[in-house]
This record gives C-alpha cells, sequence and structure tokens, in this order.
C-alpha cells in the first residue's frame, strides 16, 4: 500500500511541479496577467511550487526503505523522473496546442520505460 501511496503523491507533486515550471507561459493569455512582472510570475511558481514539495517530501518519506517504504532511493528517483516526463507529455499537448508528441519522443519514452525495468531488476 505504501507503493500505492507514494505514486500517487508522486503524480500530484509533478502535476504542481509542472504548473509551477510550465504554466507560467501561459499567463499571457490571461487578462489578469498582461501587467504582471516577472517578478510576479516568479512568485505565483513558488507558491505553486510549495504544493509540490509539500507532495514530494511525504512521498519519498513513505517510499523510502529508509524510512520503511519498498523503494530504494535509485527506484523512486526514476520513478519520479517517469511520472514526471508522463505528467509534462499530457500537460503540454493539454495546454499547448502547438506542441507535438512525435515517434523519436516515443522511442526515447520507450527506452525510459526500459530503465525502469532494468532498475527493479534483481
Amino acid at each position: 500500500m505504501k507503493a500505492v501511496y507514494t505514486i500517487a503523491l508522486l503524480v500530484l507533486s509533478n502535476i504542481f511541479m509542472t504548473l509551477a515550471w510550465y504554466g507560467h507561459l501561459k499567463f499571457k493569455e490571461m487578462k489578469w496577467s498582461e501587467n504582471l512582472p516577472l517578478l510576479g510570475v516568479i512568485f505565483i511558481s513558488w507558491g505553486l511550487a510549495l504544493f509540490e514539495y509539500m507532495l514530494q517530501v511525504p512521498a519519498n518519506r513513505i517510499g523510502s526503505k529508509l524510512c520503511g517504504g519498498p523503494f530504494s532511493l535509485v527506484e523512486l528517483k526514476v520513478i519520479q523522473e517517469v511520472i514526471t516526463l508522463v505528467v509534462f507529455v499530457i500537460f503540454s499537448l493539454v495546454f499547448f496546442k502547438t506542441e507535438s508528441f512525435r515517434l523519436n519522443h516515443l522511442i526515447g519514452f520507450v527506452f525510459l520505460v526500459l530503465a525502469v525495468y532494468f532498475i527493479f531488476k534483481k
């Protein structure tokens, strides 16, 4: 069950991270942010990143073998990276219609999934 909680928290954490890192690129399309200075954008992104950390830290504590969880540090990191890429692809395709998902992206992701396989292989 700790594995499920860990992965769920990592997914939620990565949604906030992606919004903090890339969501501000859509601000120019929103009326309220037309004249927002860069420092304002930074603070909004920083506020979103706070929620990312509030989910990421518990995910790592619950999931880490060092705290009684099922995953090694390397396993946690690889899981997190794959989740990050999946969340980013979905986010970029939904919110940024000019982005595309090409065959070379798919091939790269297949290699990342293979990396997960080899990291978890005993």
